[in-house]
């Protein structure tokens, strides 16, 4: 099963840290990690929230994973209002680690937002901010405009 993970600039810097094999742990007050069913609902979340906001570099990034289908059926589908794009899973973040460890292959970047007060410098080889090149193998990971979902 493909999912797809919104995430902000230092977020995306730990992905490449760990060799684009895994998502890093959440902050206390993050009850769960929320993988996302479509990539337009992980497109309007960066869009509209990490673009935006400081706290995420004024940039987001849609990441896309696979993962084993029979252990991502532990965690139902919520339906969120909004319509059907709307769609997550809940998965508590002490479950994060044996999440990571069922990721297929590496972890996807399939779309870079980069809001008006994003300062920092994009790698023209790769799309990404040199920040995420440095932190992590980028040679391991895939092409930032490949679409798992094809």
């Amino acid at each position: 099963m493909v999912l797809y993970r919104p995430v902000g600039l230092r977020e995306l810097e730990l992905i490449a840290a760990s060799g684009w094999r895994e998502y890093p742990p959440r902050f206390a007050w993050q009850p769960i990690v929320d993988p996302v069913v479509t990539r337009e609902y992980a497109r309007a979340i960066v869009t509209e929230w990490n673009s935006k906001e400081s706290e995420a570099g004024h940039c987001g990034f849609v990441t896309a994973f696979d993962i084993d289908d029979g252990f991502a059926a532990r965690y139902p589908v919520q339906q969120l209002g909004g319509g059907p794009i709307y769609r997550e899973l809940w998965v508590p973040a002490a479950e994060l680690s044996e999440f990571n460890a069922h990721i297929r292959g590496p972890i996807w970047v399939v779309e870079s937002v980069y809001g008006a007060g994003f300062a920092g410098e994009v790698d023209p080889a790769s799309g990404l901010p040199i920040s995420v090149v440095r932190a992590g193998r980028q040679d391991a990971a895939p092409a930032a405009t490949a679409d798992p979902a094809t």
